[in-house]
């Protein structure tokens, strides 16, 4: 069974995240690589509201092509190019992933791997196998 915790010692998370998840062996691990605000037919969306459901938006349909869902993230990273835009991610993190908490870090950096992209977001999945 996969665990996800807060442990004594540690203070409260500061958003919907846990600060740990235990992933015991057997358990079926999926690697979500980044993704952008691109849209299904490969445009980028537009303006940072448009662009921070996609990468989410884009996170749950890969969950769902392996019969996973939100519940089945164990860490997710968010990078931003703007720490203004946190408020708005977190809300569409939510919107996308609902009452899942996985284990998470957000980073603010000065640039993706194009200049257009605002956030990109990846993420790690583990299903326990039935016995």
């Amino acid at each position: 069974m996969i665990e996800f915790f807060n442990p004594d010692g540690v203070a409260p998370p500061q958003a919907n995240y846990v600060h740990g998840v235990f992933v015991p062996a057997g358990a079926d691990l999926l690697f979500i690589a980044g993704q952008v605000g691109t849209r299904p037919d490969g445009k980028l969306g537009s303006g940072f509201a448009e662009q921070a459901e996609c990468p989410f938006r884009n996170v749950v349909a890969v969950l769902k092509s392996r019969g996973m869902t939100p519940a089945d993230l164990v860490k997710v990273q968010m990078f931003l190019t703007d720490v203004a835009n946190r408020g708005p991610m977190l809300a569409a993190m939510e919107g996308a992933f609902g009452g899942a908490k996985p284990a998470s870090t957000l980073l603010v950096v000065k640039s993706l791997a194009r200049p257009e992209y605002l956030i990109e977001v990846e993420g790690v999945a583990a299903r326990a196998r039935n016995k």
